[in-house]
């Protein structure tokens, strides 16, 4: 027998992974050989009550960490039962961004992104290591040093490799408590789905762990930052010789429209986006090299080896990369 833990994102907002299990009798670990299923989408904020039948097709299919042998994480994506999109499905809304885009311009964009995913332990309602009365000593020794957390860290980073998750990173962040690990970089599709399943097995760590974890964008107020999804953006033509020009040309087009990046960019991201605590004003666009308090970072190697990618730091921690890289791609490829 063998155990299909089936991954969805339900219509709520922030967005939300939902999962239950099918059990089947054999199953190969290949691609497109989980069966169709479905769920009670009245449940999920994707359907009323009268007609709440949704399914779930699969894209991509994991072995599961803690059970390799027999079980598998199943990935899918939410249709109607008429066989069209669901309205929720931004993973397909991305698929034909990127299909449009390649065909405007008549050869493959070859997008990359990675993902820098900030996120906050908490343990009996309050960030992990924080006492129980007051808060802990000022932010400043944390950051890659003594922070608390590294066993959940260090659990999430091999369960994602054992996963086959794009895992490149991690390390303690800002505040007491909080981390970020990197997915990435490559196909804005893969690596999509590859977050969110990183972040499922996260949520279920620290379930083991008598702990939870919070993609909120300013869990703590006052003088604590916050917590982001910083999103590392190419194209084929900016990682050759002489892209750092197309990357200049990027900012410039993203300078053009940021409410509408900042629309999709996830919810309560104004908590964030202070100007202080190393972010851009929300109500501000800039870029520069090596500013981490600008909407958009260029790293110094970058300027140096004149190629590579842009750093969009706008993003928060609960954003949905499908929208995300569909957003980066339709101002700075169409």
């Amino acid at each position: 027998m063998h155990k299909l833990e089936y991954l969805w994102l339900d219509g709520c907002t922030p967005t939300q992974i939902r999962s239950k299990t099918k059990v089947v009798r054999s199953f190969g670990r290949k691609g497109g050989e989980a069966p169709v299923w479905g769920f009670d989408g009245s449940s999920t904020e994707q359907a009323e009550g009268k007609n709440s039948d949704c399914v779930l097709k699969p894209v991509r299919v994991y072995p599961h960490p803690s059970e390799q042998d027999y079980s598998s994480i199943v990935l899918c994506e939410v249709w109607n039962v008429d066989d069209t999109p669901h309205k929720t499905n931004t993973r397909r809304l991305l698929e034909e961004t990127i299909i449009d885009c390649d065909h405007d311009q008549n050869w493959p964009i070859d997008e990359w992104v990675g993902f820098e995913q900030e996120y906050t332990l908490y343990e009996n309602n309050k960030p992990y290591g924080w006492p129980d009365i007051g808060e802990p000593p000022p932010q400043g020794d944390y950051y890659c040093g003594r922070n608390i957390g590294e066993h959940i860290s260090r659990e999430h980073m091999n369960a994602c490799i054992e996963a086959g998750i794009q895992i490149c990173g991690t390390n303690a962040e800002v505040m007491l408590g909080q981390w970020e690990y990197q997915i990435g970089a490559g196909g804005s599709i893969h690596m999509s789905d590859d977050l969110w399943v990183a972040r499922w097995l996260m949520e279920r760590i620290c379930e083991e762990n008598s702990l939870w974890v919070s993609l909120h964008p300013k869990p703590i107020g006052g003088d604590w930052n916050g917590a982001g999804c910083h999103t590392n953006f190419s194209t084929g033509e900016m990682r050759e010789d002489g892209g750092y020009n197309h990357i200049i040309e990027a900012c410039e087009k993203l300078s053009k429209n940021p409410q509408e990046h900042i629309d999709v960019y996830g919810q309560d991201n104004d908590q964030r986006l202070t100007g202080e605590h190393e972010t851009c004003s929300i109500k501000e666009f800039r870029y520069g090299v090596s500013d981490r308090g600008a909407s958009i970072r260029i790293p110094w190697q970058v300027e140096k080896d004149g190629c590579g990618y842009l750093e969009d730091r706008r993003p928060s921690s609960n954003c949905d990369p499908y929208k995300v890289s569909k957003k980066l791609i339709e101002t700075i490829c169409s």
